[in-house]
């Protein structure tokens, strides 16, 4: 009788055991069905040339052809206009109130513009129209009591391209003095307020702005020089500050915009708004400009100068039978920084491999490496955030991407490595690599040393997440791993 009750006993023990795993199990696929991120959605949009700008909890993005569109999610986007015609709501005739702009310009087609809001509440935006085959420009500011218009135009601010006297009282020298196209207005960390601007021409120059009216202080012509000149394919800067570096960050494009021109997104900075800009390894920016005994837009002067974030490139794995994932001439930016995450984004134009000229807008992550460069994440933004990652996480083989330094119509294809537990890099590229913190990590490849971070991304190609890495290296060379295993 005895040994009957000790045998129902450890029977009830195994039967208790087991329900409670069972039980701890099923809350256990609980919360990780809680922690599976869902399937992100993208509604896509064509603007050219975005600049981004958040009005209450919305973002908009205004560009070349007078478009615009807006998004509250930076994945799936809305239009709002396009076309420079009088149906556009942003102007309630853009003929007609912009008619001495186009005139000047001798075209009725408006470049890259830039919209801020000014202390007063209301919205300027700066816009410009080229000629196209000359720097003969027009730059100028209207002015609304919404973001979405409609604009009243309060004139030309800069003209460039004449065949006279320019703004700085000189004969204008297309090699010297610049095209003035595609604005970034900005205020400081201590409020002032700047607008740089340039394309081509004789280079990238910087003005200081009224903080009240929104038009150029006076006396200062075209302004300070940053860089440029000679015709060099640079253009579309834009400045950011990151009060946790202190740095002022001058994005800039170089080579041409379509997909055959390299365009490729490159970086600076300084401790000013108004300069000197350096690169990565030290270089003076205000050097950078073409060599006037060579051919007009010539690049191979200019490519070894900047820190070069991101090019053509294409994400292809052999084991998958899809086309692959990749950008044609990404380019001229703008960014957004949340002061109070720290987050920070990149957004952009892009054409895309075997599409031509199609092109739509891409939002990308970015983070401030540990040496205060900012570093590009693969794959456009789908809600990810950084989070901590262990060497099980990381170990494994990865498409690999080096963009260089070239400008080339190239694209760039990836290669195949292997994170090695034992901290070495195998495959196509050898080296080591350590990871540092919550998801830094450091690597030497082909012997430069290289720097970024670990996250976790949406791989649009296969369809779900993957681990990714993004690193610089203090030659200004961004190289970005997706992992496939």
């Amino acid at each position: 009788m005895e040994k009957t009750k000790v045998i129902l006993l450890i029977t009830l023990i195994i039967i208790i055991v087991s329900a409670v795993t069972i039980l701890g199990k099923i809350g256990l696929d609980k919360a990780n069905v809680k922690k599976e991120k869902k399937v992100p959605t993208f509604t896509e949009v064509s603007v050219h040339d975005p600049s981004i700008i958040k009005d209450g909890d919305t973002f908009y993005t205004f560009g070349s052809h007078l478009a615009a569109a807006k998004t509250k999610d930076l994945m799936n986007w809305e239009q709002v206009a396009d076309g420079v015609n009088n149906n556009n709501p942003l102007f309630d005739n853009v003929k007609e109130e912009l008619f001495e702009t186009f005139k000047w310009a001798q075209t009725e087609t408006l470049w890259a513009p830039d919209v801020i809001q000014l202390k007063d509440g209301k919205y300027y935006m700066y816009y410009d129209a080229c000629k196209g085959d000359s720097p003969l420009s027009a730059l100028g500011v209207a002015v609304a009591n919404q973001i979405e218009g409609p604009y009243k135009d309060l004139g030309i601010i800069l003209k460039s391209g004449m065949s006279g006297t320019s703004e700085d009282g000189t004969i204008y020298n297309a090699r010297i003095h610049p095209n003035v196209v595609d604005p970034d207005v900005f205020f400081d960390k201590d409020g002032n307020l700047w607008m740089v601007y340039g394309s081509y021409s004789g280079g990238i120059y910087i003005l200081k702005m009224d903080t009240k009216t929104g038009l150029p202080l006076p006396n200062q012509g075209y302004g300070k020089k940053l860089l440029g000149g000679n015709h060099s394919r640079i253009e579309g800067p834009y400045i950011q500050y990151i009060p946790e570096t202190d740095y002022y960050y001058l994005f800039l494009s170089f080579g041409g915009l379509d997909s055959l021109g390299g365009y490729n997104i490159r970086v600076a900075r300084s401790k000013n708004p108004d300069g000197p800009y350096v690169d990565s390894e030290g270089n003076k920016m205000i050097n950078v400009k073409a060599d006037p005994t060579k051919p007009i837009f010539d690049d191979l002067s200019i490519e070894p100068y900047g820190v070069k974030l991101m090019g053509n490139y294409l994400f292809r794995d052999e084991n998958n039978d899809g086309e692959g994932y990749g950008y044609v001439s990404p380019g001229h930016n703008s960014t957004y920084y949340n002061e109070k995450t720290k987050e920070l984004f990149i957004i952009f134009h892009t054409r895309f491999p075997n599409m031509e000229e199609y092109h739509e807008v891409r939002v990308h992550q970015m983070f401030i490496n540990d040496e205060g460069w900012p570093v590009i994440a693969p794959y456009r933004y789908a809600g990810e955030k950084l989070e901590n990652v262990s060497e099980k996480d990381v170990v494994g083989n990865y498409l690999y991407i080096n963009h260089g330094k070239d400008i080339s119509a190239e694209i760039k294809e990836s290669q195949s490595i292997t994170l090695q537990k034992d901290g070495k890099i195998s495959g196509d590229v050898n080296g080591i690599w350590k990871l540092t913190e919550d998801n830094q990590v450091k690597m030497r490849i082909d012997n430069s040393d290289y720097d970024g971070v670990f996250i976790r991304q949406w791989n649009p190609e296969v369809q779900k997440y993957v681990m990714t890495f993004t690193v610089l290296s203090k030659e200004g060379v961004a190289t970005w791993g997706s992992k496939t295993n």
